[in-house]
This record gives C-alpha cells, sequence and structure tokens, in this order.
C-alpha cells in the first residue's frame, strides 16, 4: 500500500492537545485549514521532546539571523482540539527541518509500522515507508506552538517532591520512602 502524507503549508491550525483527564490522557497533534483536520498521537514525552527540539532549533535560527523570533500574537492558540479527533496513526517518529528558501519550520510525524523506521523516510519524499503527517509553519507560529505543547505537559498532575513521579489522586507510593506512605 503506497504512502500517505498528510501535507499541511502553513495551516490555520497546528497544536498539541490531550483528551481524557490527567492521569488518563492522549496526546495528539492536530493540523488544520480550511478544508480538513488530522489528528495524530503520541506519548506526552514526545510532545516535550518535540517542543524542546524546536525550541532550540528556532533559538540556533535566530542566533544566525542575529534577531529574535517571538511567537506569532494571532497564534496563542488556547482553545481545546477541533472534533472530532479521530487518531490517524501513532507516531513513532519525528523529524524537524528548517526551510531557508520558504523562511520555514517542517515538523514531520511518521507513524509507527511493523518494521523499525529508516532515517532516511523521514522528511523523504518516497511513495514507500510510514504514513506522516507534515506541517510547514512560520518561526512564530512554531514559538506559539512550542509555548501551548509546553503548557499542555504541564497542565498534568503534579510531581512528588521526593522521586518527581506523577502523584495520584488515590494516593502514590514513592519509592523515595521505600514504599511507605506518610
Amino acid at each position: 500500500m503506497p504512502r500517505q502524507v498528510f501535507l499541511f503549508e502553513r495551516p490555520a491550525r497546528f497544536v498539541a492537545g490531550t483528551v481524557g483527564q490527567p492521569g488518563d490522557r492522549t496526546f495528539y497533534l492536530q493540523a488544520s485549514d480550511s478544508a480538513r483536520t488530522v489528528s495524530v498521537a503520541l506519548e506526552k514525552s514526545q510532545v516535550q521532546v518535540l517542543a524542546d527540539r524546536l525550541s532550540e532549533l528556532l533559538d540556533e535560527i535566530a542566533s544566525r539571523v542575529g534577531t529574535v523570533i517571538p511567537p506569532d500574537a494571532e497564534v496563542d492558540d488556547l482553545e481545546p482540539l477541533t472534533p472530532p479527533v479521530d487518531e490517524e496513526f501513532r507516531v513513532a517518529a519525528m523529524g524537524l527541518a528548517w526551510d531557508g528558501e520558504a523562511h520555514a519550520v517542517v515538523v514531520e510525524a511518521v507513524a509507527a509500522g511493523e518494521e523499525p523506521i529508516d532515517e532516511d523516510a523521514i522528511l523523504s519524499d518516497s511513495d514507500d515507508g510510514p504514513d506522516a503527517l507534515r506541517v510547514t509553519i512560520t518561526p512564530g507560529a512554531a514559538r506559539a506552538f512550542v509555548a501551548r505543547a509546553r503548557r499542555v505537559v504541564a497542565a498534568g498532575r503534579p510531581s512528588c517532591p521526593l522521586c518527581s513521579l506523577p502523584l495520584d489522586p488515590t494516593g502514590h507510593v514513592c519509592p523515595r520512602q521505600n514504599g511507605y506512605r506518610r
């Protein structure tokens, strides 16, 4: 079966979001334009890593160009994910790139497959390989994505002050306390 690549060139909306309650949330990347919305599922840690790497990429670009890249004010999106949130695939790998000609950031999320993902398949235009979501956004929209992604990750359960594991509403058995509750 040929590869399906969901392409979004400067979408109206590209966000990270969740469905569910803290402790039982599913994380999504969602891209929308006037005609369609595509949602892909991923892990909380993948959202955090994407935000961190995207921020590092933007900082490096800003240092090379010699300017600061602020978030786009009109892109600061606090709205929930656009319903219905139908998972196209679960993300196994991601890639980031800077398109110097378009002065834009390219983010690609690649689906998990039966075989390990070849690094050459990420950001590739090949007809073979896993499905992918490829989004091209402005640097300002990328900064806004980073800010929202960090808010979404931080909105989870609070961390234990001793072991940094998430605290459950029903209690927490802390390994630093040898499994005893206070």
